[in-house]
């Protein structure tokens, strides 16, 4: 599917510029159904005012009023950029529809307007070819909440069996540094705005998949099921100093490692075969995201004989965000999501790592920074016992107290630095109170308390520079002075579900694993 390319060549086509008909361009379709992208051509007095419009057309359903369901702004052919206004409607109308999370949030999204000037950098930069990925997420999002949304039933299920499923790679980061460069330019209020859209596209997509739901015609790809860490956003890039790792994960795109079947493994669960009321829990806690920033702050010294590359821990940010579910809306999903409010996966693992580009032999004697610790704090667990002897009014009552004090050590996150090659490793694991035991691995005691203060209020997760201890470091040869190396950063990370105001037996562990690779320039400062 490429209807960028398409879109860039109708002034330079001769039949349809020489008429007054209209170009179509079909996104989906069987015998009898179709989605297609139309382009309409206006004719004005003069040359400069010849304009395009285009609109996505639903034909062979019956329940649809009229077949056009979008309509968009006037397109001038005499403009230098006549398809920036597409690309930027195409925007606009995903932030207004974009799943934000409004508890306590201090951004108004919905006020978020798209600047030109990036859009247009990032157009002019990059051939039709490779801009087309980013024309893909767009067009692919917005067609979601048009058919799933906007129309009729029957338009939602041809969308997902026809279109979505078949180009459902088209709403992630993977293999596209165009989109990677598109998404920083843009700025991080619309990266997120952008993202929550198109993994709410994701996450729909694949909660109709474990469903198993017939009348999607799903099955056809169940046999060429993509890889879970493929579906998401990712990427890492250089700015000001740091190297920052981002990655936004929805919850079914990462692998269960423990849950309460005991069951670990990738496979579908099909949601109807489980008991109602852990259904719908697995369904509201379908709509949730990892959203990842690992930013480690570097610098680059040169001495006689060798350059030195230090880099230290500056930052790491893990949110679970709820993508649609929002305490006090209307509507099925929403009244799902007052009773499921409270129901939310939390950081219980973080591995993150850097280092040179793998087989790279100019580089050697990393050097960590911080000395292997294990930190623990003092409990007191106090019991009072309390009883009664004797009774009758002849023999006097006895009343007796004791208490019981004890101490043991607890300890919440284990945080070390470790090497696996020579790639730095930072890790921190969250353990269980009562247990002793790493989150990831053990199962919830009904009404458990023991990890209540442990994350912030919206159950994320904030390790600052303070947490990893000092910064590590390696030599690399002089002689490669002047070169660009290649060095790579990784992240994996754990999410575990534990009931907490829920009655049931479910939880379970998830994990995501992905790498990426940053230019490091050798060049000396003045």
């Amino acid at each position: 599917m490429d209807p960028w390319s398409w879109i860039c060549e109708l002034p330079e086509d001769p039949e349809f510029s020489e008429s007054d008909s209209h170009a179509v361009f079909q996104l989906a379709g069987d015998l009898t159904r179709s989605i297609k992208l139309r382009a309409e051509r206006t004719l004005g007095s003069d040359q400069e005012s010849h304009s395009l419009t285009f609109t996505v057309v639903a034909e062979g359903f019956n329940l649809l009023k009229s077949s056009t369901i979008w309509v968009s702004n006037t397109c001038p052919l005499s403009s230098e950029k006549p398809f920036l206004p597409l690309v930027l409607q195409l925007l606009q109308e995903l932030i207004t529809r974009s799943p934000t999370t409004h508890d306590g949030a201090c951004t108004k999204f919905e006020q978020l307007e798209i600047k030109p000037s990036p859009v247009s950098w990032v157009m002019d930069s990059h051939s039709p070819e490779s801009f087309s990925s980013v024309f893909n997420l767009i067009l692919l999002t917005r067609l979601f909440w048009l058919c799933v949304f906007d129309a009729p039933s029957e338009v939602g299920s041809f969308f997902f069996q026809h279109l979505l499923g078949p180009h459902v790679n088209a709403l992630t980061c993977q293999h596209a540094p165009v989109l990677r460069t598109f998404l920083v330019s843009l700025g991080v209020d619309a990266e997120l705005c952008i993202v929550r859209a198109a993994s709410y596209a994701l996450s729909k997509w694949m909660i109709s998949k474990e469903i198993g739901l017939g009348n999607l015609g799903l099955k056809q790809f169940s046999s060429s099921l993509m890889p879970r860490h493929s579906l998401g956003f990712s990427y890492a890039t250089e700015a000001h100093g740091l190297w920052i790792l981002k990655g936004y994960f929805p919850i079914l795109s990462m692998n269960v490692t423990n849950n309460s079947s005991n069951e670990v493994h990738n496979k579908i669960v099909k949601f109807p075969f489980v008991e109602p009321k852990e259904a719908v829990l697995r369904y509201a806690l379908s709509h949730q995201q990892a959203e990842i920033l690992v930013q480690f702050e570097y610098s680059v010294k040169f001495y006689e004989n060798y350059i030195k590359v230090n880099a230290r821990v500056d930052n790491i940010r893990i949110h679970v965000s709820k993508l649609g579910f929002h305490k006090g809306g209307v509507g099925v999903e929403n009244q799902i999501a007052d009773c499921y409010s409270e129901e939310r996966y939390f950081p219980s693992r973080v591995r993150v790592w850097l280092g040179p580009e793998l087989g790279s032999s100019h580089v050697s004697g990393l050097s960590l920074g911080r000395s292997t610790k294990n930190e623990e704090r003092d409990i007191e667990v106090t019991r009072v016992l309390k009883g009664n002897f004797g009774k009758g009014k002849v023999a006097p009552r006895v009343k007796a107290r004791a208490r019981m004090a004890t101490k043991r050590k607890v300890k919440d996150w284990r945080i070390e630095q470790e090497s696996e090659g020579n790639a730095a490793v930072f890790d921190a694991v969250l353990y269980d109170r009562e247990s002793g035991q790493e989150v990831t691995t053990v199962k919830p005691k009904p009404n458990q308390e023991g990890l209540k203060n442990v994350f912030t209020k919206s159950g994320g997760m904030v390790f600052g520079r303070d947490e990893y201890g000092d910064e590590v470091g390696w030599r690399v040869g002089r002689e490669m002075e002047g070169s660009v190396l290649k060095w790579r950063l990784g992240g994996k990370i754990w999410l575990t579900y534990w009931p907490n105001k829920l009655n049931t037996l479910f939880y379970e562990t998830r994990c995501v694993e992905w790498c990426d690779e940053v230019d490091l320039p050798l060049l000396p400062t003045s």
